[in-house]
């Protein structure tokens, strides 16, 4: 099985192979066993030739931006996880009011690089705990605004190693979803269209929020941050809490004390418990009100 992986060192010769490590390195959740092989691709050409030689070689591969959306499994991955996290970085002014930002960019990065220019309009990403290439996948959003709300175009590659841009209409964003989901692409860069704003105007909203965030979430803890979607008719926090679930437990794994919507690793939890603990929840919550609740955690 390590076949492949002496394949790849000699074909990508200048692309960083990290071999069984575990999964819980990369995730938020501080939970997941060994991948069999981890690359960081810094450029788009690197990711590209990467996704070729994997369709020749038929190896399994698995996306993984800042990993803060993920449940990994305990048992680890065999196969190859692409982890874009801090490796397609970069980001440009391209216009008096648009940046272009490469995926592996934390959201957080990105908001205080575009307040740096002087262009308001993602102060709200600056607290999700993620990459834009995660953001864009998932249009997350926080505070009554997502990134559909800015983004203007997208940068891709498909899993045959493919590169172009998505115009806006073909992104198809919408609650928690965008094509790119659908087609199994990867973000490779996005571009945001921006209000010219003071910058210390801008700085001052970002604290702001940010002040909030800590008042009101876990933030010390493994989490991946809301573990349910928002459900039509109302919101996962206060549904789980009317259930008289917060603090609930299973094995490492609770609902948090301090948010309802989070789901926290006490310590030593694992995916199962996890995976027990969201289904549960989802259950006794549907039972108590007739809302089924859906993860919006990603299950690997």
């Amino acid at each position: 099985m390590i076949d492949f992986i002496d394949k790849i060192r000699e074909n990508i010769p200048t692309l960083e192979l990290q071999v069984e490590q575990p999964l819980s390195k990369f995730t938020s959740f501080r939970i997941g066993g060994n991948a069999q092989c981890i690359a960081l691709p810094k450029t788009e050409e690197e990711l590209s030739n990467l996704l070729k030689l994997s369709n020749q070689l038929d190896i399994t591969t698995a996306i993984l931006g800042a990993g803060t959306n993920i449940l990994a499994p305990d048992e680890g991955i065999r196969g190859l996880v692409i982890c874009l996290k801090d490796c397609l970085d970069g980001m440009e002014r391209i216009g008096d009011t648009v940046i272009r930002v490469m995926a592996g960019v934390t959201m957080s990065r990105a908001a205080l690089f575009a307040a740096s220019q002087g262009l308001s309009g993602l102060e709200f990403a600056h607290g999700i705990p993620g990459s834009i290439g995660g953001g864009v996948f998932m249009n997350a959003g926080a505070y009554g605004s997502e990134i559909k709300d800015v983004c203007t175009r997208v940068r891709i590659v498909d899993r045959q190693g493919n590169c172009r841009w998505l115009a806006y209409d073909e992104i198809a964003f919408s609650y928690r979803h965008s094509a790119i989901q659908e087609n199994n692409w990867i973000v490779v860069a996005a571009e945001f269209g921006l209000q010219p704003k003071a910058e210390e105007e801008i700085r001052e909203r970002i604290r702001e929020l940010k002040s909030k965030r800590a008042a009101s979430q876990p933030l010390d803890m493994p989490s991946a941050g809301s573990a349910f979607k928002r459900p039509v008719g109302g919101y996962a926090a206060a549904l789980i809490e009317q259930t008289g679930l917060k603090g609930f437990q299973v094995g490492g794994a609770a609902v948090s004390e301090k948010h309802a919507g989070f789901v926290v690793n006490l310590g030593g939890a694992t995916a199962a418990d996890v995976k027990s603990l969201l289904h549960q929840v989802s259950d006794r919550v549907y039972e108590n009100t007739g809302i089924r609740l859906e993860p919006e955690v990603r299950i690997w």
